[in-house]
């Protein structure tokens, strides 16, 4: 007898349905624009100084880049200077948001999350992948969990050889 014949892909027959999300990663050049370099003395935004930077300066530097915009000095930044900064990001910009470099990727993925049907799942069992080439936010793992859980059969986390239970529709 050959082996070849004995050899079964249990994976493959057990109907699993792995779900990739570092597919949905989106591509492009992530960076922080740091306010505290626009602040007088490192402590106050003066508007005159900030409306004359900000209609000088070069903004296409950040054309189809991905913004987090951030004030890391100790300082009270008014809500319009980012009002203002954000019309100026805007047209060049890909995606600016007001938060870390890990807000900006959690939004990306929310972003991308909404594109999925998570009807093609229902009643299946589902493995959401757990290695990736790309950093996947805990965000999109427990986003994308909340959408199975309404309507797959069970939520693994891991490998299809190898997975960790997360949930399983009792009944």
């Amino acid at each position: 007898m050959d082996i070849q014949e004995n050899i079964v892909n249990r994976v493959a027959l057990s109907g699993l349905i792995t779900l990739d999300l570092s597919t949905l990663y989106t591509p492009g050049e992530r960076v922080v624009y740091d306010l505290k370099d626009n602040l007088f003395h490192g402590l106050i935004l003066r508007e005159k100084d900030f409306r004359e930077f900000i209609k000088t300066n070069d903004w296409s530097a950040y054309k189809d880049k991905h913004v987090a915009v951030i004030c890391s000095a100790d300082a009270v930044v008014p809500t319009w200077a980012y009002m203002l900064l954000a019309t100026y990001l805007d047209p060049y910009a890909a995606t600016v948001v007001y938060g870390d470099l890990n807000l900006l990727e959690s939004l990306l993925y929310e972003r991308a999350l909404t594109s999925i049907d998570v009807e093609q799942y229902a009643d299946k069992r589902v493995v959401v992948k757990g290695c990736a080439d790309v950093n996947v936010p805990l965000f999109a793992y427990m986003e994308l969990t909340t959408r199975l859980v309404k309507v797959a059969k069970s939520v693994m986390f891991g490998e299809p050889c190898s997975t960790v239970p997360v949930y399983k529709r009792k009944g």
